[in-house]
């Protein structure tokens, strides 16, 4: 039976040519960043050439780009960072955004003296922006950071940038973006987005897994999480994992390089999927803004089904179809996704969603096939 792989939110396939450049890696750079001997040389040359290379990308400084284990420990490393050391005293966030957000926010909200502030979320999952503005003005008087995710995880709603990073301008707020979602799929410039950190990881687009970086905006005293080693300038202690970052760097490459021919194949490919289901189920839903092309993410589509069938996750499983119901991250938690609890109202939470997320390597035969797929399960 083959596998029909449509949980690409959670973590993409790793290019053929990613896995050639790490595997040349793995085979002649053995050296420890550290050393100060010829090989340590060359390791560490290999990591600040694809240093520099992914700063290119956001036409930011090299020095601006801290490589991290992935998205969570940057988004973790940002806000301790924000607080402990900036003196960053009103976060502004929302329900919807990651755990690795959500989750270090409440930590650092119960050991820290740091308030934070939910923007209201329409039940389409949009964030207000009167209210963020409101919230802003009401905390000039504070040192205030803005934490939204460019690109919902679960539903895929894109975060109107240009218009946060004018507010936060405005009022001299620090905005952080979970960009997990958006780097490879959407350019990020961030002199043209004033965007003071991002968090990124690999695996996202076509990269290895266990490896992403943070962005610090210029000027910015990074204080290290992890103790033990001078690595990363200081901002974080632990051998620089090579291979991955050369493995990341080629997968952003590639990414970048093919951006406005995937842009187009798969948000083709995603309305072709929104017409079938629309055609084959007529009383389908979309959860957020997933089915409008212009407001979401082309690889992310949100779909909420009427059934009594609690086990669809499971019976598309057995059929060969990898999807999720929200988060991947949840996959294991008995809770339901608190995106979706957050704007659906206690009835159609009850409802079963799916969500399907996209890569380059998803087909129209696939789509045709999942459509076959849930006819039987659903009808």
């Amino acid at each position: 039976m083959k596998t029909i792989y449509l949980d690409n939110a959670a973590t993409t396939p790793i290019d053929k040519e990613v896995i050639e450049v790490m595997q040349q890696s793995m085979l002649e750079n053995n050296g420890n960043p550290s050393s100060i001997h010829q090989v340590g040389r060359k390791a560490k040359a290999s990591v600040e050439t694809a240093r520099k290379n992914i700063a290119k990308h956001f036409n930011v400084d090299a020095s601006e780009i801290i490589f991290t284990a992935g998205g969570t420990e940057a988004d973790n490393l940002i806000l301790h960072n924000a607080v402990t050391n900036l003196g960053v005293n009103v976060i502004i966030t929302s329900k919807i955004e990651h755990h690795a957000v959500l989750h270090t926010l409440a930590y650092l909200q119960e050991y820290y003296s740091v308030e934070v502030l939910f923007v209201s979320v329409t039940n389409k999952g949009e964030v207000d922006l009167e209210h963020l503005e409101e919230l802003l003005a009401a905390s000039t008087d504070k040192k205030c950071l803005v934490s939204l995710m460019y690109v919902n995880n679960e539903i895929g709603n894109l975060l109107p940038l240009d218009r946060v990073c004018s507010l936060c301008t405005t009022y001299k707020a620090l905005f952080h973006s979970d960009t997990v979602q958006a780097i490879g799929h959407y350019p990020i410039d961030l002199q043209k987005n004033p965007i003071d950190f991002i968090a990124a990881s690999a695996h996202k687009f076509h990269g290895p897994k266990g490896v992403g970086f943070a962005y610090f905006k210029k000027g910015v005293r990074i204080q290290p999480m992890l103790h033990g080693g001078s690595q990363e300038k200081g901002a974080r202690s632990s051998t620089e994992n090579v291979h991955s970052i050369l493995g990341m760097e080629k997968a952003l490459n590639i990414a970048i390089t093919n951006i406005e021919k995937d842009t187009n194949d798969l948000s083709s490919l995603k309305k072709y999927f929104i017409e079938e289901l629309t055609a084959s189920f007529t009383d389908v839903k979309f959860n957020g803004c997933s089915a409008d092309l212009d407001n979401s993410s082309y690889t992310i589509l949100s779909v909420r089904f009427v059934t009594a069938n609690s086990m669809l996750l499971f019976h598309l499983d057995l059929k060969g179809i990898a999807v999720s119901g929200g988060s991947a991250c949840q996959s294991g938690s008995s809770k339901g996704s608190h995106v979706l609890e957050e704007i659906l109202s206690t009835e159609e939470q009850e409802k079963i969603s799916v969500r399907f997320s996209f890569s380059k390597f998803t087909t129209k035969e696939e789509i045709d096939a999942t459509i076959i797929i849930l006819k039987e399960l659903l009808n």
